[in-house]
Formats: structure tokens, C-alpha cells, sequence
């Protein structure tokens, strides 16, 4: 196995720079072996998979399908039919929405989703809403940013159709327990989408543990390329869902007056197929586990901690994060009385980049009663001396306003 404490010397941008990147929450940096990768295919492999019947596009599709196969087994899934390649986990969820959710869903049945949830999967969840009658409900949070057991035993129900979930939030690093959600909807005759998009980089992944129904992620927030994610699913449910967007290459025949589709997982992916990101993807994976996924869950948790109990130190900062509960990928705060925007534009000035907004997480910051907040997020390639950066940089940020803030 490799060493997780020498990982920074993978990441080219990283290693040509002195900025300490804090921001992989929203996209990590990439390795140089996922950029040799991407740019050997396009060098030695480029033609359009399952399209010739030439020697390259023969390749072409052995790539892509390898890389599928790769997925599968990271995550676990019975057959590798069951992994359909995305844009990303928005894309996915939408996929779900308009596939599963307006073919599923009927008046006054319940559509159960957290107030966590990124914008991705609760947007498309109002749609589904609205257009089939069926209920919106929320799992809210305690004062610890955690939904409570009776939370879950309440809101899902016997007309409880649909729970989609995020296994981590982007804002508050909750750890939801996926198993006791997936089994209270199972018991009431519920699917179960999860959206792993903030977990599965950090750590491991087995859909068939969880027993989740549908799962979603993207490749650009685990050392992968952007424009590529995944949709897993069960191959009995995605049998039977209507395709989600038509065209080239999901089709069985086409007459004038009807089609016929392509087996799984090929009903869903129309048109040509992002073949250089499906590596990328696959590269990415093969990246993770030569650290081990439980290494580096063990590296990253002990950096969170370090991470938290030093900015606790900071009196003048709020953390939006559980105590004494586990966290994941993510720690939220504010400097008490300075916006979010004019800490992240400061800190940049520090060469300390991190993510200052509402996170595509409007209702939960509504719910919390603010605005906005700043955010850091790691990976494999940070250390505590980058959270000693950051801390002496909140310092310099804070005297910068200590002045007014105590005038107000």
C-alpha cells in the first residue's frame, strides 16, 4: 500500500505551489497517473466505442467497458450492467427524477428527502412533486446537526414511496446512518437513492451492504475528471425504467412509428459516451485503493479531528459542525460577524483556498437560521501543517476586522 503522507507529490498543480487547497468538497485536484491516463487513450485509443468494427473502436469499447467493470467493483455491485455512466451525480439524480420518479410516483404518496440535501436532489424532487401530486416531506435536523431515530421512525411511512438521502452533508459533515434510513424504508415498502457524491472518495462504498436501491456520485470529487459520474442500480429496477434521454446508441431498432431499446446499461447512455472520462474515472478508483479505503478514512478522520479541535481554539469563529459524532469530508464556520465572501477573498490573498456560500444548500442554511458560511473540505493530499495555514491565516483575517466588530 501506498503512503497516504506523501500523497501531495502526486498532484502536479499542488506540488508546483504554495497554496493549501481546501476545497475538494466541491472538486479535488488530480493525480498525475488519472492525466496520463486520460491522455494516453486520447493518444493511442480515441475512436467511438461500439460504433466500428475496426480495430480502434473495438479497443474503444474495451476500455469503456473495463472501466465499468472497475466502478462495479469499487462500490461493489452484483453485475456491472448495474453501473450507468453520467454526466455527473446531478445528471444521475435527474435521470431517477424523470426515469423512477414521475413513472412511480402518484397523488398523495411521499417523497421523503432531508433538509440537507444539495440543491441537486431536492430541486428535481419538487418537480416529480408537482407533476405527479405525490408529497414532499423533510427529516430535519437536532441542534446537533444529526436527524434523530424518531425523526426517521415519523416522517418515513406506509405512504412513504420514495427516501432519497445524501450519505454525508456538504455543509455540516453529518454522517447519516444510510442502514437504519434504507431498512425503515424497505420495512414500509420504499426505494432508497443515496447520493454519495461527499463519501465516497473518503470512504468504502458497498451498495450491497447498504442494500440501497439506487446510488449516485461523481468522478471530479474523487481524483477524477469532471464531466463523467455514476448511477448504480438494481438491474430489476432499472429494467423496468423508461430511458431518459433518446438517441444513438441506446436504441435495439427504430422504425417510423417505434422504437425499441438497448439492454442495461446502454438505455441510458444515448449518444457517444465520454470514453476519456470513464478512464479517468477508473484511474481514479485504481488510485484510491492503492492507499487502501480504510486507510484513508483512518488519515482523513484524524485530520478532521486536528482540524476541528484547533479551530475550536478560535474564539471568534462558529462551527457548524456535530459534536462528539463522527463528521466527514466537510467543516463549516463562520468568523462571527464577517461575511463569509470577504473571509474566503481575504484567505485567498493567503494563498488558502476554501469555499465560502450556501453550498447549493439554500433550506438547510434557511433552517439554520443563516446565510451563508465558509467551508473546508479534504483530501488525501492535505496535512495538519495545511490546517496550521489556515489557522494563522482566520487570525489575520479576524484582526483585519477586530476594529469594527467591536464598535458595532
Amino acid at each position: 500500500m501506498k503512503k497516504i503522507e506523501n500523497a501531495k507529490k502526486d498532484f502536479p498543480l499542488l506540488c508546483k505551489s504554495d497554496v493549501v487547497y481546501l476545497d475538494s468538497g466541491a472538486t479535488t485536484q488530480k493525480p498525475t497517473c488519472v492525466l496520463k491516463d486520460i491522455e494516453a487513450y486520447y493518444e493511442k485509443e480515441n475512436a467511438n466505442p461500439y460504433r466500428g468494427a475496426y480495430a480502434l473502436s473495438v479497443r474503444a469499447t474495451e476500455v469503456y467497458n473495463n472501466a465499468r467493470q472497475t466502478v462495479s467493483e469499487f462500490i461493489n455491485a452484483k453485475e456491472s450492467c448495474e453501473i450507468v455512466f453520467t454526466k455527473n451525480a446531478t445528471e444521475s439524480l435527474n435521470l431517477l427524477a424523470y426515469s423512477y420518479g414521475l413513472d412511480n410516483l402518484k397523488k398523495d404518496e411521499e417523497i421523503v428527502i432531508s433538509i440537507m440535501e444539495h440543491h441537486s436532489n431536492l430541486v428535481p424532487w419538487q418537480k416529480v412533486s408537482r407533476l405527479t401530486g405525490a408529497k414532499l416531506k423533510y427529516l430535519y435536523t437536532n441542534e446537533n446537526f444529526e436527524i434523530e431515530d424518531s425523526e426517521i421512525e415519523e416522517k418515513i411511512t406506509t405512504k412513504t414511496k420514495l427516501v432519497s438521502i445524501t450519505s454525508v452533508s456538504n455543509v455540516t459533515g453529518t454522517v447519516n446512518d444510510l442502514k437504519k434510513i434504507i431498512k425503515r424504508a424497505h420495512e414500509v415498502g420504499a426505494k432508497v437513492i443515496v447520493d454519495a457524491s461527499q463519501s465516497v472518495a473518503h470512504e468504502r462504498t458497498d451498495v450491497q451492504d447498504l442494500d440501497t436501491d439506487f446510488l449516485v456520485f461523481s468522478a471530479h470529487k474523487m481524483y477524477g475528471p469532471l464531466g463523467i459520474g455514476v448511477l448504480y442500480g438494481k438491474k430489476e429496477l432499472l429494467e423496468k425504467m423508461s430511458p431518459f434521454i433518446m438517441g444513438g446508441d441506446m436504441i435495439e431498432y427504430v422504425y417510423e412509428q417505434e422504437t425499441t431499446f438497448a439492454e442495461l446499461p446502454h438505455k441510458f447512455e444515448a449518444g457517444t459516451q465520454n470514453v476519456g472520462g470513464a478512464v479517468g474515472l477508473a484511474s481514479a478508483i485504481k488510485y484510491l485503493e492503492s492507499f487502501g479505503m480504510e486507510n484513508i478514512e483512518k488519515y482523513e478522520q484524524d485530520l478532521l479531528s486536528y482540524a476541528r479541535a484547533e479551530l475550536e481554539k478560535l474564539p471568534f469563529l462558529t462551527l457548524y459542525s456535530p459534536k462528539n459524532s463522527p463528521i466527514s469530508s466537510v467543516l463549516s464556520f463562520n468568523i462571527n460577524n464577517v461575511h463569509p465572501h470577504d473571509v474566503s477573498s481575504l484567505l485567498d490573498m493567503q494563498k488558502v483556498c476554501l469555499r465560502s456560500g450556501n453550498h447549493c444548500a439554500q433550506p438547510l442554511m434557511r433552517y439554520l437560521g443563516i446565510d451563508s458560511t465558509c467551508r473546508i473540505s479534504f483530501g488525501i493530499y492535505n496535512t495538519k501543517e495545511d490546517v496550521d495555514r489556515l489557522v494563522v491565516a482566520l487570525k489575520n483575517v479576524y484582526e483585519k476586522f477586530e476594529k469594527y466588530i467591536k464598535e458595532k
